[in-house]
């Protein structure tokens, strides 16, 4: 964690792993071009070049950090912004602020000519955990059910261990194409885990929550950044059908990061409400369970740079995004 950074987080208490230079080295360790700019005094942004065969575009995903109140700043900051994807050729620049989702913050994007993504860009709903309350105070927010589950995990003798080594990211993978095959979700490649375990370093862990016997049942890869915890990515086995293997996991994490200073524990994706048929409904039962607040930031926004190229990319990605129930 650079001293810079830590600095950057005291200013924007909102901010995640995805402006961190971590994230940006592990870009940089695929191959991705990536800028940093530093608006004066007042924000900076962490971007990513991408690649893509629909057209080449500018992401800054979850940022970039400036004040969005001050329309002085919001407006130099996206002037520098539009810059440089011109000057990298960029078709259109994606981003996605941590802003919470209402009218005020939706009307400030609407202003500056922002147009709502047709794909996401990170988790815009989602579960966020305050971990100053006591272990105590944590257990009373459960559900019953949750609550019930993490008591039934302990009694059950299911044990749960982290690592970050070559060989936990490896075993990680191979299950986690097979929970892909199963759930139906895209997952990352082997390359992608194993740029983040470079770049991250002790920072990144992957939990197992194994049976009593030493059988593997939940699998989850979890990222801390100095004031936030990010339960990133998950997988299980069939034993996780009837053992509650990804509770003991997730009350684990939740007690490490803790312990280690963590002020929230963002749970990383849920599906928005009703939708059923979303990819994550599945998943936000469980994790509403542990009694966090549901946060919802606004939505994906584009700054058209190339309006013929954005319409093309624009089918392209609005017909994905059916496909893949999103």
């Amino acid at each position: 964690m650079s001293v810079k950074w830590s600095a950057m987080i005291k200013r924007f208490p909102e901010a995640n792993f995805l402006q961190s230079p971590a994230y940006g080295k592990m870009n940089e360790i695929l191959g991705e071009k990536v800028i940093t700019e530093e608006f004066g005094n007042s924000g900076r942004a962490l971007m990513i070049v991408r690649n893509a065969k629909r057209g080449r575009y500018l992401e800054i995903p979850c940022g970039p950090l400036i004040d969005w109140q001050d329309a002085k700043t919001v407006k130099a900051a996206m002037a520098k912004i539009t810059e440089i994807a011109q000057a990298e050729k960029c078709v259109f620049v994606r981003i996605r602020p941590q802003l919470v989702a209402n009218n005020q913050n939706l009307g400030i994007l609407k202003d500056l000519g922002l147009k709502k993504s047709p794909m996401h860009l990170a988790a815009e709903h989602t579960v966020m955990i305050d971990l100053s309350l006591s272990e105590e105070e944590l257990l009373a927010k459960m559900r019953r059910q949750t609550r019930y589950e993490v008591r039934r995990a302990d009694k059950q003798g299911i044990k749960v261990t982290k690592s970050n080594s070559k060989e936990i990211f490896k075993e990680f993978h191979a299950v986690q194409l097979a929970t892909a095959r199963r759930q139906g979700f895209v997952p990352p490649n082997l390359e992608t885990l194993m740029a983040e375990r470079e770049a991250f370093g002790d920072d990144i862990q992957i939990y197992v929550a194994k049976t009593a016997e030493g059988e593997p049942i939940a699998y989850g890869l979890v990222i801390h950044d100095e004031q936030e915890g990010d339960y990133y990515e998950a997988a299980s086995t069939d034993l996780n059908r009837k053992m509650p293997g990804a509770y003991a996991l997730l009350w684990r994490a939740m007690r490490d990061l803790k312990a280690a200073g963590c002020k929230r524990f963002n749970l990383w994706g849920i599906a928005p409400k009703g939708q059923p048929w979303h990819r994550y409904a599945g998943v936000t039962t469980f994790k509403t369970g542990f009694g966090g607040e549901v946060v919802e930031y606004v939505p994906a926004h584009d700054l058209v740079i190339s309006k013929v190229k954005y319409l093309k990319n624009l089918a392209v990605e609005k017909a994905r995004k059916k496909r893949r129930h999103l």
